[in-house]
This record gives structure tokens, C-alpha cells and sequence, in this order.
């Protein structure tokens, strides 16, 4: 390579050279012209010097006429290899074939990446935006958290949560970044428009959050502090774009317009932009924006949220200031932090003041990117990893058709061609192979668009994001593709500035110098089988991660289960209202043809879902540093029946365990054990400190089998199970309904008999038990369904190598095998040869790709489940598999060894 940068230096110069040369004979011959006309010789040299500004046109002549050359040369080049590419089109086919498979796994995969790792939040200046968040050490929080909360390794916790009178204490007092903005993301509430029930996703915002991102709604107006001034007061919404289109059909009339929510009428004032998702993410929008003042209005049970200080759960960020950094703004908000804390609640000396950290918010809390970050970095590693294998392929077909080409280059290099000349024909043949390869990837890309969004959602909620095919995706295939193309060109490309050119123009020389080609094409087919194994392993584990999964016994029976979420109105059915109204909705959906039992839950199983609560035996005191918390659900009487969970001691809920009963409970095995021991669980009676004073002792009366609470990952958590009917208030609740022949039948009558009890009540994520099970393992199939493909392009890729180079080397030895078998040898042996020379290549590949394989399973061993990162069964599985393909690939060019007519091929010869 630096050679190369030295000879086109001091051709550079050469150039340079030349033009000067020629430059000062025409001024030699100016001053010549003018002695002849009469002048001296001083006025002759002066008169010259004048014509110097045509000589420096005379230069820019010069430079402007060799950068046409350079020009034409380039698309003479173009041309000859666009006619070498038409003349062999089985090459150039199976090239673009290779090239596309490669380059449209990447340009796949980038739609993911682009969406997960480079969307921005639809701001203005996003890059500017940063989220506050809280971390604090091992020890008692001086607070209570609802939201994103994470506990790291070391014992930390942290969050993005803030009580709403901390925010307006740090907001008051800040300096250093811009007038900080609040949100907070809700459950999903009822929407009545025109009398049509629905659920939206809702958000609400403080009264400056519009002004703080810089964004202007397309129709009405913002969300204004005016709004947000009073609590209770404010009753209006904008709402997104998506949402404007799909219920209200894009119409003008929208502004003004009254919508329930939640049975509070609201006044829609604006229309965000198309593309705008709000603050807390950038894939997908809330349908509905209102200001915190509405927050008591609209969740009359949590009537002091903004308030009560203890309660944090609002996300919290501002634009930093010109000047200021982010270190020292942490340190001034740290400061005001501990200040408000002191201010606002009782701090005890065992509590946690939690230390405030600053973090870029241009993507918002990126949930996204948790979730699916790391899986998309080693998805990007492994498609990387096919585009490898394309790249060799084509730099071993390309070192084949160089073999026989060899006479080409030697001819060109006896008339005088050099060989950089040479290599630019070379690496221009290569490049627009890659071209048509990556317009053929970039194609392969957008039909595959879909896939990621396909597979990470539900069949009953919306896709997460819509795949963006905009101009990102053109410059990576574009990149991509010359990349690939330098790459696999580059062999080619010395092969050919190596070529001898007294042995080229040699009759017959195709079975010289033939060592180091074929050494050449060996080692690319060794690589090929050793990236190969490294797929298929990654593919094989990926798959059977997600067939341990399914084969999981969840504990629970998840066939001809048909699951229904209720979100009742607060203001409509406050507590205990919400209780009665659940009792009736139970009794109603048991009625309903086809439905077998009915079990209404707090917290659907299997659902990632999780409400965990201090479970503390009675006369048991707590012991320091033993973990009492315990998983909790509230479930209607007859859910152990309709779920199909066994009641292995004790007895199951009955009607007599009403509202007015004592309180009763069903603990798991796992619970029994933990907590009793000795076998005495029923009869105990227990409390739960988590809110003192309110819940009198619970009995337990029964003991069920353990079931799977909110991952088939995790085993069946401590779990204890109440009857919804003692609770005093239970909000939403999933019904599961057993029904006797197929789910989908019932919902017609399921919708009616929720319409005679309540017409504004939605039917929520209707969808079956096997579908709730299968949306919580989004992150396997992606992985299992990609690394499978991957694996298929994998193996055709190598096949195709090992073909092709055994296709090669049985043309390249025709003489030398004709040779042996008019000596005596058998077909027999000549196949045998041939294939223990394909199977050869194929054991080094496997012996160097295991190792590799070895290390990359540690990589991806959080990801697996059921099984070792470095399973026998699978290296072995595969081992084989790549062992079969590389003898089918080698069967035909072998049988074309074994066919040979002997005196034919040395005829030819």
C-alpha cells in the first residue's frame, strides 16, 4: 500500500516536472520571437515576464487536459469491466447473489440499530437534553419509587423518579441548566369519543414542557403554564398526530373538540407534529398530552401525588446552559437536591439521601435501547460476520476467474501496461461488483424492513416502532458496499500486479505456478468454514434457548385461555365501587356461551408483571438482613380452577370468604417452605408491613402448586394469593376465561355482556394466555428467527466456497488427473482424493472456528436458557452439519473428476 501512495507521488511529481519543462520552452520561444522582432535582449526577457499569466493558463491547460485523461481512462475501465461482467453471467449472477445476501443481513439489521441506537428524541437541539436521575447506596431510601428503578450489582439503586414538590423545589432554585420541564407516562385510561369507547396511552406534562423541547403543535396550541397552574383545574389535552389520524380522520374540527377521559371531560387544544413521540422515548407517542394540575381529576384514588413528597415517580429534565458543565451542573442540582429532601420529608438517620446524576436525554429514559441494545450489538456482530463470509466468497471465485485471465494480464503487461495500471482495472472490476451488490442488498433490506417490528410485537398492541427506510439506509449500503468491494478485491488485485509474463504468454502454463493460487483459495474456504461454524453454533443456541422456553411447565394450563384487561374509570367507580363492579363483570362473563370458568387477577401470569409486598408471619419478629418480600396477586374465587393450578393442602377460595369475612389466603409451595418449614403453614396467619396498620392478620387456608408469575425465565417466586372481593380498592383487573372450544369464539358475547354492565367500558389487549406467554420472549425469537437465517446464509455461503474452489482445482488438475489415470489409477480414487481434500479443508476450518465459537458463547450466555454457552450437543450437531455440506459441495466436482476421459483431456492439453 505505501508503495502504492509512492509511485503515484512521484508520478505526481514526474508530472509537475513535465509541465514545467514544457513551460519554459514556450517562454524560451516567446524571448526569441521578440530579439527577432527588434527588441533587445533585457526588453525581450521583461516582455516574457509580462506573458506569464498566459503561461499560468498554459498550466491550468495542462492540469485541465491530464484530469480528462484521468477521466477517460476511469470509464474505459468501467467499460471493460461492465463487458467482462456481461460476458460471464453465471459469475457475475452468483456474485450479486453472495453480495446481496451479505450486504441485506447488515442493511436488515441497521433498521433495528438506527431505530434502537441513533433515533433522537423529535426536539429541538435534542443533543442538548439532559435526564435527571437519582442513585443512592445500600440502606433505607427516604423514599418510595414508582416508575424505572433498577438495583445494580454493587447493591446501588437507582431511578429517573422524583416527588412533584422536589421537582418544583430543584426547578425554583436551579441555575445551571434551562428551566427544568417534568412528565410523567400513566397506565392506559378510557377515552369516550362521541360516545365510542377506547384506551390511549396518556402522559401528562408540565406547564412549560412544550416550550422546554421547542416543539409548536401542526394545529391549536400547546399545553401553556397558564394550565398547569392550579391542581384540579385545567381540564385540556393535545393529543398526537396517529391519534388525530386514526379516531378523528385528520379533521380540522378536532380543535375545540370534548373528549372523556376517564369520565372527566377535556378540551382538545392542539395537534402534536407528525413524528413527535414527547420526552420519554423516541420509537412510539402517547395519544394523549394533559397538564399535572389534572392529575387529581383524572386518578381521584391518588389524590395527593402532587403533594406528598415521599412519592416520587415524575421524570424530571432541561437543556444545558452555554458555559456550564455537565460536572457542574450535577454538582449545584446535587446541593439543591439535598436541600429539598431535607426541606420536604423527615429524614432518619439510618435513611438514604439519594445523590443526583445527570445523563444525555436525547433519547429520552431509552427504554429501547435497554431492552434491545446489547441484543442489537451482537446482531451487528453477527451479520457482520455473513458479510465476511460473502466477502470471501467472492474473493475466492474472483482468484479462480483471475487463473484464467492470467494470459489477459501477461499481454497487457508486454505492451507496456504498468502494473498500478493493472491493479485500478482490477479493483474497478471489484467495485462495481460491489455496486450491483449492494443496490441488490439495499433491496433485500427494504423488503426485510418489517421484520424487526413483526417480531417484537404483540398480536394485540401496536408495532413499537415503524422501520425508517429514509436516507441512512442508502448511505450504509452505499458505505458497505465499497467497503466489501476493497476487500474482497484486494487478492485479485495483487494477484494480478504479480502475474509472470513470460509464464503467461507460455502455452499450456495454466498448470504452472499454481502452488500459491491454489494456497490462496484454500485458506478463504478455511475461513469460510470456520466463520460458518461460528453462525450455526450461535444460530443452534439461539434456537434451542427458545425451545427450552416453550418447553417450560408454566404450572398452569395456558390452552383455551382467552385473557381480557377492565380499566374502570376512578372517577366512575372509585374504591370500594371498583370492587362491586368487578363482583358483577365476573358474574356476567361466567354466563356467557362457551366460557367454562371465569378468574378475574390483578397481575396476568406470565406477563413480566411483577407486584411484590412484605410478607411477615405473625409472632415471627423480623430478623436483620433476611429478605421478607414476597410476590402478591388478588384473584377472583375461582381462579385456581379456571388456571388449573392444584390446591395441594388446605382448600381453595369459597363464597363465604366475602368482603366482611376474616381474611384468607393461599400461599405457593416455594412460600410454605421458605416461610414454614416444619409443614405448619396452614392455619399461620401473617401482615404485611408494607402499609402498617391497615391490613388486619391474613389466614392461610390452602396451599397451590407453584406456577410462573411473570417470566418462564425465572422459577415460581414466593407467592401468596388474596381474594379481590377483601381488597378496599383493586383499579384494573385481567380477566382469564376458560372456554371450551376455540377463544375467539366468545369475544362477541364477552363484548355484550361488558356492554349491559357498562357501555363506556373498552375491551383491553384481548388476546389468548399462549399469545401473553409468547410476547414476553420478544428478545429470543428475534435472536433464534435471525441467527437461523443467518446460520441457512451461512451454510450456502460456504457451499458455494467449496464448490467453486473444487470446480476450479478439478479444471486447474485436468492434466495431472488424466495423467493418473492413464497410469492405472481408479475413478474410485480420484473422487476419494477429491472429496479427503474437501473434507480436510473443512476439519482445519472447524478445529480454528471452535475456539471462536467457544469464546463467543461466553459473550452471549445471559442470553441463553437451559442450556451451556458451550453445549456439547450443539458443537457436536454442527460440527457434523458443516462435515454433510462440505461433501455435497464437493460430490459434483468430484464426479466430474471421476468422469474424466483421459486421452480427451490430454489431448486437449
Amino acid at each position: 500500500m505505501f508503495n502504492w501512495i509512492a509511485r503515484l507521488f512521484s508520478s505526481r511529481k514526474r508530472f509537475e516536472a513535465s509541465m514545467n519543462e514544457e513551460l519554459q520552452f514556450h517562454i524560451d520561444r516567446q524571448i526569441a520571437a521578440n530579439i527577432g522582432a527588434g527588441m533587445s535582449p533585457d526588453e525581450a526577457r521583461r516582455q516574457a515576464r509580462l506573458q506569464l499569466g498566459a503561461a499560468d493558463g498554459l498550466r491550468e491547460s495542462c492540469r485541465e487536459e491530464r484530469r480528462g485523461h484521468w477521466i477517460d481512462s476511469f470509464l474505459a475501465d468501467v467499460r471493460y469491466g461492465l463487458r467482462g461482467l456481461r460476458q460471464n453471467p453465471g459469475f457475475t449472477a452468483v456474485a450479486i447473489f453472495s453480495l446481496a445476501l451479505g450486504i441485506g443481513a447488515n442493511v436488515t439489521i441497521f433498521t433495528l440499530a438506527q431505530e434502537i441506537l441513533l433515533e433522537k428524541l423529535h426536539a429541538s437541539h435534542p443533543d442538548q437534553l439532559r435526564l435527571l436521575n437519582w442513585a443512592a447506596g445500600k440502606g433505607n431510601v427516604v423514599h418510595n419509587t414508582w416508575g424505572s428503578f433498577h438495583r445494580l450489582d454493587n447493591g446501588d439503586s437507582t431511578s429517573s423518579s422524583f416527588a412533584y414538590p422536589v421537582y418544583q423545589e430543584l426547578r425554583n432554585s436551579n441555575t445551571v441548566l434551562g428551566d427544568l420541564f417534568a412528565f410523567k407516562e400513566l397506565s392506559r385510561i378510557t377515552a369516550t369519543v362521541d360516545g365510542q369507547p377506547d384506551t390511549v396511552q396518556a402522559q401528562l406534562v408540565s406547564g412549560n414542557y412544550y416550550q422546554e423541547l421547542g416543539v409548536v403543535p401542526q394545529l391549536g396550541r400547546p399545553i401553556q403554564p397558564a394550565d398547569d397552574a392550579t391542581i384540579g383545574a385545567g381540564a385540556v389535552a393535545v393529543i398526537s398526530d396517529g391519534y388525530w389520524e386514526r379516531r378523528f380522520s385528520r379533521s380540522l374540527d378536532v380543535i375545540g373538540k370534548s373528549i372523556s377521559l376517564n369520565g372527566t371531560p377535556f378540551t382538545i387544544v392542539g395537534v402534536n407534529p407528525r413524528g413527535f413521540t414527547g420526552a420519554q422515548q423516541a420509537q412510539q407517542s402517547p395519544e394523549i398530552f394533559m397538564p399535572f394540575a389534572i392529575q387529581p381529576v383524572v386518578y381521584p384514588s391518588r389524590q395527593k401525588l402532587l403533594t406528598e413528597s415521599r412519592q416520587w415517580w415524575i421524570v424530571i429534565m432541561g437543556r444545558a446552559k452555554p458555559g456550564v458543565s455537565d460536572r457542574a451542573a450535577t454538582a449545584a442540582l446535587n446541593v439543591a437536591l439535598d436541600q429539598a429532601v431535607r426541606d420536604k420529608m423527615t429524614v432518619g438517620k439510618d435513611d438514604v439521601i439519594p445523590r443526583l446524576e445527570l445523563t444525555e436525554g436525547n433519547r429520552g429514559l431509552n427504554f429501547a435501547g435497554d431492552q434491545f441494545g446489547k441484543p442489537t450489538f451482537v446482531l451487528m456482530a453477527l451479520a457482520g460476520f455473513v458479510l465476511l463470509l460473502a466477502c470471501a466468497n467472492l474473493a475466492n471465485l474472483l482468484l479462480a476467474r483471475s487463473a484464467s485471465r492470467q494470459r489477459e494480464m501477461s499481454v497487457r503487461f508486454a505492451l507496456g501496461a504498468s502494473r498500478w495500471r493493472i491493479a485500478r482495472q482490477v479493483m474497478t472490476e471489484s467495485l462495481l461488483l460491489a455496486g450491483f451488490g449492494g443496490a441488490a442488498g439495499l433491496l433485500v433490506g427494504y423488503l426485510g424492513r418489517g421484520i424487526f417490528p413483526k417480531l417484537i410485537a404483540s398480536s394485540w398492541e401496536p408495532m413499537p416502532f415503524v422501520a425508517n427506510f429514509g436516507w441512512r439506509m442508502f448511505a450504509f449500503a452505499a458505505g458497505v458496499a465499497t467497503v466489501s468491494g476493497i476487500l474482497f478485491g484486494l487478492a485479485p488485485m495483487l494477484r494480478a500486479m504479480k502475474t509472470d509474463v513470460s509464464a503467461g504468454m507460455k502455452e499450456g502454463s495454466r498448470a504452472t505456478s499454481t502452488h500459491g493460487r491454489g494456497l490462496a483459495g484454500k485458506s478463504l474456504v478455511i475461513f469460510q468454514v470456520a466463520l460458518s461454524l461460528v453462525l450455526v453454533v450461535s444460530a443452534g443456541l439461539f434456537v434451542r434457548t427458545l425451545a427450552n422456553l416453550y418447553s417450560v411447565n408454566p404450572g398452569f394450563d395456558s390452552r383455551n385461555l382467552l385473557l381480557i384487561d377492565i380499566e374502570p374509570p376512578a372517577t366512575r367507580y372509585p374504591a370500594p365501587a371498583d370492587v362491586l363492579l368487578h363482583y358483577r363483570i365476573e358474574q356476567a362473563l361466567a354466563g356467557v356461551p362457551g366460557v367454562e370458568s371465569v378468574a378475574p387477577a390483578a397481575a396476568p401470569l406470565v406477563a413480566n408483571n411483577v407486584s411484590i409486598t412484605d410478607f411477615i408471619p405473625t409472632g415471627k419478629p423480623k430478623q436483620e438482613g433476611k429478605d421478607y418480600g414476597a410476590h402478591v396477586n388478588w384473584v377472583g374465587r375461582d381462579y385456581f380452577a379456571t388456571m388449573r393450578i392444584p390446591i395441594v393442602e388446605g382448600r381453595g377460595f369459597l363464597p363465604a370468604d366475602s368482603e366482611t369475612a376474616p381474611k384468607v389466603a393461599i400461599v405457593n409451595r416455594a412460600l410454605a417452605k421458605e416461610f414454614f418449614p416444619k409443614g405448619d403453614a396452614l392455619g399461620k396467619t401473617f401482615r404485611d408491613d408494607d402499609q402498617p396498620g391497615k391490613h388486619t392478620p391474613i389466614e392461610i387456608v390452602g396451599i397451590a402448586a407453584d406456577a410462573a408469575y411473570d417470566s418462564l425465565r425465572n422459577p415460581p417466586p414466593l407467592t401468596f394469593y388474596l381474594p379481590y372481593v377483601q381488597s378496599d380498592e383493586i383499579g384494573g383487573m385481567t380477566y382469564q376465561l376458560r372456554t371450551h372450544a376455540n377463544v375467539g369464539s366468545v369475544v362477541a358475547g364477552v363484548r355484550d355482556a361488558i356492554r349491559g354492565i357498562d357501555n363506556d367500558l373498552p375491551l383491553i389487549d384481548v388476546r389468548t394466555q399462549s399469545d401473553q406467554i409468547a410476547a414476553t420472549m420478544q428478545e429470543e425469537r428475534i435472536f433464534a428467527t435471525l441467527t437461523a437465517g443467518f446460520g441457512v446464509l451461512a451454510l450456502i455461503l460456504a457451499s458455494v466456497g467449496i464448490y467453486g474452489l473444487m470446480s476450479y482445482n478439478v479444471a486447474r488438475r485436468t492434466n495431472e488427473i488424466a495423467v493418473r489415470m492413464a497410469l492405472g489409477a481408479q475413478r474410485g480414487a480420484i473422487g476419494r482424493m477429491v472429496m479427503s481434500e474437501t473434507l480436510t479443508l473443512v476439519l482445519i476450518g472447524v478445529l480454528i472456528g471452535v475456539p471462536t465459537a467457544w469464546a463467543l458463547a461466553r459473550v452471549i450466555a445471559s442470553q441463553l436458557f437451559g442450556l451451556s454457552p458451550h453445549d456439547p450437543f450443539t458443537l457436536v450437531g454442527v460440527t457434523l452439519l458443516l462435515f454433510v455440506a462440505g461433501a455435497l459441495a464437493a460430490y459434483l466436482p468430484s464426479r466430474r473428476a471421476t468422469k474424466m476421459d483421459p486421452m480427451v483431456a490430454l489431448r486437449h492439453e
